[in-house]
């Protein structure tokens, strides 16, 4: 079986060497996730009130995360723009990235991943442009690519709703941290 996993239909048994690539490309991931989100949040009000090891565990807790499950120990909406960027990278890139070219030869003659994702926060964009227009701070462009890419990627991450954030305050709004997409339109304007 793992010497002709292909010709079986089990591709995703990857020969060793390129588990190993694999496994020093999601350490390396990892590293450089816990660098830039511990240089951009270690003194901001994100952590306050964690002392050193709390900080360094729950930093590690958060970069891990972001690769798969989406648990949260920080607030998303409170992270630096920087830091939200790279988490949204490392959920869309595919679970088998490794430093290890692999040329594949197919070719697909259609739309490309990335293509599908531009193309579905440019409609959420569209469909939600009077809400973008009344409510900036919760309904920015990169809130909504947070949610898209987290759900594409199958991580669960969401900025939430917060009622705070809204310019005009509104006596009947309640915050929701378990997902932004919840006050999305559910219908095309």
């Amino acid at each position: 079986m793992s010497k002709n996993s292909r010709e079986i239909g089990y591709s995703h048994l990857l020969p060793s060497l390129h588990s190993s690539f694999l496994v020093i490309t999601v350490f390396l991931m990892i590293l450089v996730q816990l660098i830039l989100f511990g240089s951009m949040e270690w003194n901001s009000e994100v952590v306050e009130g964690l002392n050193t090891k709390q900080k360094l565990v729950a930093s590690l807790f958060q970069v891990v995360n972001s690769r798969h499950t989406g648990e949260s120990v920080f607030d998303l909406s409170t992270i630096s723009p920087a830091v939200l960027v790279l988490f949204v990278v490392m959920m869309y890139l595919p679970a088998y990235t490794s430093f290890l070219p692999i040329h594949d030869c197919q070719k697909n003659i259609y739309l490309s991943h990335n293509s599908y994702l531009v193309l579905f926060i440019i409609l959420i964009c569209i469909t939600e442009r009077d809400k973008m227009r009344e409510d900036p701070l919760n309904f920015n462009v990169l809130n909504v690519t947070i949610e898209v890419v987290s759900a594409y990627g199958n991580v669960g991450f969401s900025t939430g709703y917060s009622c705070a954030r809204k310019l005009k305050p509104d006596p009947s709004c309640k915050d929701a941290w378990y997902g932004f997409v919840g006050r999305w339109s559910d219908k095309e304007s």
